[in-house]
């Protein structure tokens, strides 16, 4: 399994994804993962070997320069891939680069998401809140996250 940049060829597979993964809350179609593996800013990274594309993550660079935070947008692993690693491959590489920059990383996440919660405390994020009805359509809670920068975890 290999890590790799996102580029506009893999939008569909992720929207496909997607589909598959959040059916109920407004899964991004294929053009909104074009706009943002193209903006400046952002991080869209995939796993995947010969046969396909089975996972895929993004994160946005947010703030001044000498005092970034970061945004995760969005991450996901085929359900036939799950449970092998590669959302701690995903997040192994988004935390360093938050860690070089040494920013804040946000997310938020599904309240009833427990593998997700478990694999963001894992990476020390901490729950910040809710957000009611967050995700739509279905009306589902959101807890956000949050991983303070490497100077502030020491």
């Amino acid at each position: 399994m290999k890590l790799r940049l996102l580029d506009a060829a893999d939008a569909p597979r992720c929207a496909e994804l997607e589909e598959i993964l959040f059916p109920e809350d407004n899964p991004w179609p294929a053009h909104a993962f074009v706009s943002e593996i193209a903006a400046p800013h952002t991080l869209y990274l995939g796993a995947g070997d010969e046969a396909g594309l089975w996972a895929y993550a993004g994160m946005a660079r947010l703030g001044p320069a000498d005092d970034p935070e970061f945004e995760i947008h969005t991450i996901g692993v085929d359900p036939a891939r799950q449970r092998q690693g590669l959302a701690r491959m995903l997040m192994d590489e988004l935390m360093s680069v938050a860690d070089y920059h040494d920013g804040r990383v946000f997310l938020e996440v599904r309240v009833d998401n427990e593998p997700a919660i478990a694999l963001y405390e894992a990476y020390d994020f901490t729950r910040q809140g809710i957000r009611h009805h967050y995700y739509q359509p279905s009306g589902a809670d959101a807890y956000t996250m949050l991983r303070n920068s490497r100077s502030r975890r020491r």
